[in-house]
């Protein structure tokens, strides 16, 4: 499991993103680079880093089910994602 800070972290940085995505839009348009070098740094969509929304795992995340690679396997093996069974050939 993450530490707490920083699924925190992600999580503030998150909504930073979300706050400034129009702002940061619209500076692009105009070409005011200045400008947006002023937005603070966690407004860049680019700081995001995907986690398991379960652990918090920043390592061996699968963007199609939002859960790290081990949790994955666990509840694949379990039946818990339907879809979804072991493969044997």
């Amino acid at each position: 499991m993450a530490k707490e800070s920083m699924k925190a972290r992600e999580v503030k940085r998150k909504r930073m993103v979300e706050k400034y995505a129009a702002k940061r839009a619209e500076l692009k348009e105009n070409g005011d680079w200045v400008a947006l070098q002023k937005l603070p740094k966690n407004a860049s969509p680019v700081r995001l880093h995907n986690r398991c929304k379960l652990t918090g795992r920043p390592k061996g995340y699968m963007r199609v089910f939002g859960i790290s690679r081990i949790n994955f396997r666990e509840m694949a093996l379990a039946g818990l994602i339907p879809g979804v069974t072991k493969a044997s050939w």
